[in-house]
């Protein structure tokens, strides 16, 4: 807040600014790049830890990949706020899998790696289909209203942006979805 370190001073300081960028494969969810950049940091040797972050690298981020994180960057062995910003992505990426499976369906799936059938493939079964998001949050719980629904074989809505989108651009969410 304004004040707090120079007293009188009417502007806020920003302490940490710093961008985590993560390049990860699909569909085997492994890291193939990592980037961080501290535009602002409160000390001169905040940036050196950057290049310990390499070892993500190979690494993936399905099960396991907070436990792996706080092993190789867990307290002096990394920047907790790297750390905490990467621990956040880990999920996001999982919950990407949806989307990446909308893709599929559209343009065909991605090259197979010889694991069971991908999510967009045709011959997948719903929860393949559904994928590693299964049991990521209450929403994709495996005995919840949504996988129950993807199960049984309905077509389930767009995500919300997505149908505000489409209303937008004057589009009718449910035709887009036939049109997948």
């Amino acid at each position: 807040p304004p004040g707090l370190y120079v007293e009188d001073d009417p502007e806020p300081l920003t302490i940490h600014d710093m961008v985590v960028d993560l390049t990860v494969e699909y569909p085997s969810y492994e890291i193939t790049g990592f980037e961080v950049v501290f535009d602002t940091h409160p000390q001169p040797s905040c940036p050196a830890i950057s290049a310990a972050y390499g070892q993500l690298v190979g690494l993936s981020i399905a099960r396991g990949f907070t436990h792996q994180l706080r092993s190789l960057f867990g307290g002096p062995r990394g920047c907790a706020h790297v750390t905490a910003l990467l621990q956040a992505m880990g999920p996001a990426l999982i919950q990407s899998a949806w989307s990446m499976t909308v893709g599929e369906q559209r343009h065909g799936p991605a090259p197979d790696d010889g694991a069971a059938p991908a999510a967009g493939d045709p011959a997948a079964t719903p929860l393949q289909r559904i994928g590693r998001n299964l049991n990521t949050c209450h929403v994709w719980a495996e005995e919840g209203e949504l996988v129950q629904r993807v199960v049984a074989g309905e077509q389930i809505p767009p995500p919300l942006s997505i149908q505000k989108r489409l209303r937008e651009l004057g589009l009718d969410p449910v035709a887009w979805r036939r049109r997948a």
